[in-house]
């Protein structure tokens, strides 16, 4: 009976064995003899490739065709970051023998390999994981040759002569050239390998970037090339000419760092400000300088957290907001003459005015006699502005506003451009502020809750207990009636304090109008876009968007009484011994007060006066008077427009310096609270 069960298991085990011998020699046989010669087909075909080809991007120059941003080929070490992933320790090997070529710390080329995430600091790679990472781009071209000879020691590294971009200026005009970036993983693929992410780079990035080439090629199994199969090159991006003139520019750079050293020296904080230069007839930038600024060749090879946390990448000239202080009044002069003040009557320019029971001050509160509007401007009375503002705010109601206020002081601002972005060609611009009865009224009630509650607890948190006791105060004003536009609102309006806000691109366009009779412009940068070729491609005109609605006459005796500002007014001492027979300026001091921090410097001018070709204002955030700090950057600035302008301006030929640019090497594998005091303002 054993040996019967025996012999049966036996054969189930020689039957099981067979049909499996079976089966394996039928699937030899199909794919030998049934499927063999299509695997011999495949096996010696070639398959296709696909290599994108970077164009070389635009240049920026200025408008004599002197590069503000260029291209250098150098030679660019990168990895591939799935390829690494995907080796079994993850690529650490590879980057740890690329680290000893490079005589580069390995944890510096690992971090630089690496993606970037919430929880990951720079420097990472802020692009797709599909692209190849550049870990570094200063390197020998007898290194770069090195690594590229030894594929089978450096799996996933490849090495490429590309282009990098290079600023010739330095860090001038950073903020407006803006800088380039990765896309990031959401971007769709098969685009550029650097994206412009700010400024210029970033408005003009379609037009800069060109477009990218691709190559076809052939392979066999083993990854062998074998042939072209198609090629469609790469097209160079077009080169943008702008309206910045270098040499103005940096001369703008050099008074704005002097007039922030200089206040320094007197003891004021002066953390921070801009110098504008705009051409008044056309509303092209001529120059615009930020304070601090940084060198944008940071962004090349990568930057660490600690670097990039540090980068003042704010410009103040188009994102800063301040009060304006005395600057502004040229708009309350004009909506005056409008309600039907004369310019040429006689007021009082006493040292105090009481508005509701409150004394609002002049300047050091001093009592400066009778004058016209003329005087006014150039003293700059803050006493006869208060009276105006007092008495039109009483036409519209007081207390009790009328259903359509009239405004008139906001009415004219906004005519001036002011509340609203320039809409120049450059990102993130801030908006300013040009407050009245209803954004008031939406602001309470926006800030309400938060008010009510600091009313009753205050601010314990607050180490400065006199600062604390005054905002708490504030909070209880603002709980009870922060809905009502007071009479002292207005007063603060009529000078540029309070809730008012502008930037300095702004306050140059308002000044720009001002000086060519009306019109307001969107200031533009860029001037053309030119191609490969040298063609003119586009040409960027600065739109009208607007017209002041004011008398030529009223203009005029504005400007007029500018004229006098520099000579015997509240400028006279920053301009003692400029040279006015040169080129005369006219132009206004603004010194705006703002609670818990020093005053805002500001001037704001034009000239030559007969015939304004340019505006340039300058300030300077905590920098004390507008005479003492910002007047003489401005003056500095004016003297240099003036040595340029008398040397002579050659005639230069912007398609000559642009028809290089398609010539490159082809790629191979803040704005402070104002809490007004009631201190006037100069």
């Amino acid at each position: 009976m054993r040996r019967t069960v025996h012999r049966g298991r036996l054969t189930l085990v020689f039957v099981v064995v067979t049909a499996l011998m079976l089966t394996l020699l039928g699937r030899l046989w199909y794919l030998q003899i049934v499927t063999g010669p299509s695997y011999a087909r495949a096996a010696t075909e070639t398959r296709v490739r696909s290599v994108v080809l970077p164009p070389v991007r635009g240049r920026i120059l200025d408008v004599r065709g002197r590069p503000l941003v260029a291209n250098e080929t150098k030679p660019q070490v990168s990895v591939d970051y799935m390829a690494l992933i995907h080796q079994p320790d993850g690529g650490k090997d590879v980057l740890t023998r690329l680290a000893r070529a490079l005589g580069r710390p390995y944890q510096e080329i690992a971090d630089r390999a690496r993606l970037c995430a919430a929880d990951v600091p720079r420097p990472c790679w802020p692009g797709s994981p599909y692209q190849p990472i550049v870990v570094t781009d200063d390197v020998s071209v007898r290194t770069a040759l090195w690594i590229a000879e030894r594929q089978d020691e450096f799996p996933g590294v490849s090495t490429a002569l590309r282009p990098v971009r290079t600023y010739p200026l330095g860090s001038a005009a950073a903020h407006v050239l803006g800088y380039l970036q990765p896309p990031s993983p959401d971007d769709p693929e098969g685009g550029p390998e650097l994206i412009g992410r700010d400024g210029l780079e970033a408005q003009y990035d379609r037009e800069l970037a060109g477009r990218t080439g691709i190559r076809q090629v052939a392979v066999d199994s083993t990854g062998t090339v074998t042939g072209l199969i198609r090629e469609e090159a790469a097209v160079a991006g077009d080169t943008l000419v702008t309206s910045i003139d270098a040499r103005i520019q940096e001369v703008a750079e050099r008074a704005l760092t002097r007039a922030v050293t200089a206040a320094r020296k007197r003891g004021e904080p002066a953390d921070s400000g801009a110098a504008v230069v705009l051409e008044a007839k056309t509303g092209r930038v001529t120059a615009i300088a930020d304070y601090p600024t940084y060198d944008p060749s940071v962004w090349t090879g990568g930057i660490s957290q600690r670097d990039y946390e540090g980068l003042p990448l704010v410009s103040a000239a188009v994102q800063g907001q301040w009060p304006p202080g005395s600057t502004w009044k040229v708009t309350s002069t004009a909506a005056a003459a409008k309600a039907g003040y004369l310019l040429r009557g006689s007021y009082d320019c006493p040292g105090g005015y009481t508005i509701g029971g409150r004394v609002f001050h002049n300047f050091e509160s001093a009592a400066l006699g009778r004058m016209d509007m003329h005087r006014a401007l150039v003293v700059s009375c803050d006493t006869i502005f208060y009276r105006f503002a007092d008495r039109m705010w009483r036409r519209d109601g007081g207390l009790k506003p009328v259903e359509h206020p009239k405004d008139p002081m906001q009415k004219m601002a906004r005519e001036f451009g002011f509340g609203t972005p320039t809409g120049i060609d450059l990102p993130h611009e801030a908006s300013g502020r040009v407050p009245d009865r209803a954004w008031k009224k939406a602001n309470w009630e926006r800030t309400k809750a938060d008010s009510c509650r600091r009313a009753k607890t205050g601010y314990p948190e607050m180490s400065d207990r006199k600062r604390a006791a005054y905002l708490k105060a504030l909070a209880t004003d603002n709980c009870r009636s922060g809905w009502v536009w007071w009479a002292g609102d207005a007063a603060n309006f009529s000078i540029g304090q309070g809730d008012v806000l502008v930037t300095p691109l702004q306050l140059a366009r308002g000044y720009a109008a001002l000086a060519n009779g009306g019109t307001v412009f969107s200031p533009r940068i860029g001037k053309q876009l030119v191609g490969p070729d040298g063609t003119v491609v586009r040409t960027i005109t600065p739109p009208v968007v607007g017209k002041i609605d004011a008398s030529r006459k009223t203009l005029r005796f504005i400007r007029d009484a500018l004229a006098e500002v520099p000579r015997t007014g509240t400028a006279a001492g920053a301009f003692k011994g400029y040279s006015f027979k040169r080129l005369p300026v006219a132009g206004k001091t603004g010194t705006a007060e703002a609670y818990g921090r020093q005053d805002t410097s500001w001037f704001a001018s034009f000239g030559p006066v007969k015939k304004p070709k340019y505006v340039v204002v300058v300030v300077v955030s905590q920098g004390g008077t507008g005479g003492t700090t910002a007047a003489p950057a401005a003056r500095e600035i004016w003297e240099g427009i003036a040595a340029l302008t008398h040397d002579g301006e050659k005639k230069h030929d912007t398609k000559k310096h642009t028809k290089e640019s398609g010539k490159g090497t082809r790629a191979a594998s803040l704005s402070p609270v104002a809490f007004s005091k009631a201190g006037g303002a100069r």
